[in-house]
């Protein structure tokens, strides 16, 4: 039996190219997360290149940002993880050019996962789309002298 291939994960992400928040990345969602108590949250307003149906915006698009989301819970937490599960409830359609607030906090933590969860809204509340997500702690971080 062949053993599977192994994959080192590099969580230095100072080229900017990650296609969530790389602020390099020519067509990336240039998401950028802040931390508010245990809460992380970005405002997006998606352009046309990120639509599916003519004027609404791609589900993948969607799923990606709350991925994102929840992937920045983890590590502004102090956490080094990579998505292990996510699951999506599209709500209502996304219209291209609106304006969206992603949140997203940490549900559960064990010694080895993170359960997290995520919602795209309106700026006022209404409720587009949420996410709970899965992620395997790759290796604690060291704490800060």
């Amino acid at each position: 039996m062949s053993e599977r291939p192994r994959i080192k994960f590099n969580f230095d992400m100072t080229d900017g190219l990650c296609f969530g928040c790389g602020q390099n990345n020519p067509i990336g969602l240039k998401l950028n997360f802040k931390k508010e108590d245990a809460i992380v949250r970005t405002e997006f307003t998606p352009g046309e290149v990120y639509q599916g149906w003519a004027g609404v915006l791609h589900g993948g698009i969607i799923a990606s940002a709350l991925d994102e989301g929840m992937g920045w819970a983890t590590k502004l937490a102090g956490l080094d993880c990579v998505t292990a599960g996510l699951r999506v409830n599209f709500k209502r359609p996304v219209a291209v050019g609106e304006r969206l607030i992603i949140t997203a906090t940490i549900t559960k933590q064990s010694a080895k996962y993170v359960e997290t969860e995520a919602k795209m809204t309106l700026p006022d509340g209404t409720l587009m789309a949420e996410g709970f997500g899965t992620h395997a702690i790759i290796a604690p971080k060291e704490p800060e002298s």
